[in-house]
């Protein structure tokens, strides 16, 4: 339990500088002063001096400026390791200075025209890969040496962080105490000292009238830079023909698992059915990189987090023509491949994957299959040598785009079931017809459900609906019939 004259409170403003007893004697010396800075604190501890020393004691401050607060950024761990090797991004980012970069303002129209800077410079990515937002920082500071033995920077514990950044976000650590316990310092030593300690907002109660003052500035400052937006993006978007729907897909083959051999890589294309188009430099095909596999429960998985990027459009037939065809969409084949330390490469399997016909975010996992041939000679033959038969026609996991007659036979084609492959795609769907008013939607709702691909979903869902209406009102005619009606009936029968 600490004597009464060791207890202090001290009320700390943004970078507000309370000077520490080791401070005091570091710069009253003057050959220890030697940037401006130094210099202008020999003044204030000189004038301190003279107005008969610092009011503070224990507690004390490190501003923005201070060599303290520039040491400690740098010195900062990742993780609790004691042994932590600094990764080549820890490093990175140790040597940007985040409060001292000045962010140059680009005018408007400059972005409008590189958005996207395609050739980066070594230079760019590494100003543009760390974080650069512009950040104030403050430590509140507590000298917790014996009684009689301040100034020692040894005895120095960081109470409390305090960091603005330019977005306008204040982050306190530790928080304010409120309702919580005090903080605990236990020092190392003979005795073990315990000092607790409390933060609390001392900040004045804003006023109504300053409140709404202030969100009338943020709502000023949120509209100008939506405008900014708009200014950037603008207001010309292409739209599809009417009758012509856009299908819009950002993919991703995200993994592999389940396969025989390491080192896989999935070669892909998508298939374009009647009525499908896209521009002449779009790419529909594609080979991802080549992974290693690890183990994650009892599958070996190769994550390839492959990104890949597809638009196209469907151009409906004349609508006077009856009965209305079913729009076939778009299929995307790949097949799956192994390649080992001597450059075999080796069919681990072949899939198919119909794209989603309803827009949003779809998680698809699509199992695959390989041809096999019977005996020891295949198996020894792809062991050995990494041979094993393959399809001349990709096509040929579903119905052959070659095919031309009405039945499909695959008997004696002998197959393995293999691996799985894991899709994400997020599909966007854009249509004139998607523009039509509530009064229009049920004379359009052929064309979008011809355009959206619904069609023979839709149409299976209606006729159990329909069958589930009349089973409803049935059973409701039955059950207001008069008993005696139904018993006559009955027994007539």
């Amino acid at each position: 339990r600490p004597p009464e004259d060791e207890e202090e409170e001290a009320e700390v403003g943004w970078q507000e500088k309370l000077f520490s007893q080791f401070e005091v004697d570091l710069y009253l010396n003057e050959s220890a002063c030697h940037t401006p800075l130094d210099w202008q604190y020999h003044e204030e501890i000189q004038k301190l001096e003279k107005a008969g020393g610092r009011k503070n004691c224990r507690i004390f401050t490190y501003t923005d400026h201070d060599r303290f607060t520039n040491l400690e950024e740098l010195c900062q761990k990742v993780t609790d390791s004691d042994h932590e090797v600094p990764s080549y991004l820890v490093e990175r980012m140790a040597n940007v200075r985040r409060r001292r970069q000045d962010r140059r303002h680009v005018e408007a129209s400059t972005l409008k025209t590189k958005i996207i800077t395609w050739e980066p410079s070594e230079e760019f990515i590494k100003n543009n890969h760390v974080i650069n937002t512009p950040v104030q920082t403050m430590y509140i500071m507590g000298d917790l040496g014996p009684y009689g033995k301040l100034g020692h920077r040894e005895y120095e514990n960081v109470l409390c962080t305090i960091k603005v950044d330019g977005n306008g976000v204040i982050t306190v650590k530790p928080d304010f105490t409120g309702t919580k316990g005090a903080y605990r310092i236990v020092l190392g030593g003979e005795k073990r000292e315990v000092w607790e300690y409390t933060i609390e907002n001392a900040s004045a109660q804003v006023k109504p009238e300053e409140e709404e003052r202030e969100q009338c500035v943020f709502r000023d400052l949120y509209g100008r830079h939506r405008d900014y937006l708009s200014g950037l993006v603008g207001s010309d978007f292409e739209m599809p023909l009417p009758g012509t729907l856009r299908l819009f897909v950002n993919g991703e083959i995200v993994s592999a698992q389940g396969y025989e051999y390491d080192n896989l890589y999935v070669h892909f294309f998508l298939e374009l059915p009647n009525q499908w188009s896209s521009s002449p430099s779009q790419q529909l095909s594609g080979v991802t990189q080549t992974c290693a596999t690890k183990t994650v429960g009892l599958d070996n998985v190769a994550y390839f987090c492959y990104p890949f990027t597809v638009d196209m459009f469907y151009t409906q037939e004349d609508e006077g023509v009856f009965p209305y065809s079913l729009p076939q969409w778009p299929v995307l084949y790949f097949e799956v491949l192994s390649l080992d330390f001597w450059q075999r490469y080796r069919v681990e399997g072949y899939g198919s994957l119909v794209l989603p016909a309803s827009p949003g975010v779809h998680m698809l996992t699509i199992p695959t299959w390989r041809p096999v041939e019977l005996g020891t000679v295949a198996e020894m033959r792809r062991f050995f040598i990494g041979g094993s038969p393959e399809l001349e026609d990709l096509t040929y996991t579903r119905i052959p785009s070659t095919f031309k007659g009405k039945r499909l036979s695959r008997f004696g084609f002998r197959t393995e079931t293999t691996g799985s492959v894991t899709f994400r795609l997020y599909c966007l769907q854009q249509s004139k017809a998607f523009l039509e008013n509530s009064a229009q939607r049920q004379s359009m709702q052929s064309v979008l459900d011809r355009l959206g691909g619904f069609s023979q979903q839709s149409s299976v869902y209606n006729v159990l609906e329909a069958f589930q209406r009349a089973r409803r009102r049935m059973q409701e005619a039955r059950e207001s019939l008069p008993q005696d009606l139904i018993n006559t009936s009955a027994s007539a029968v």
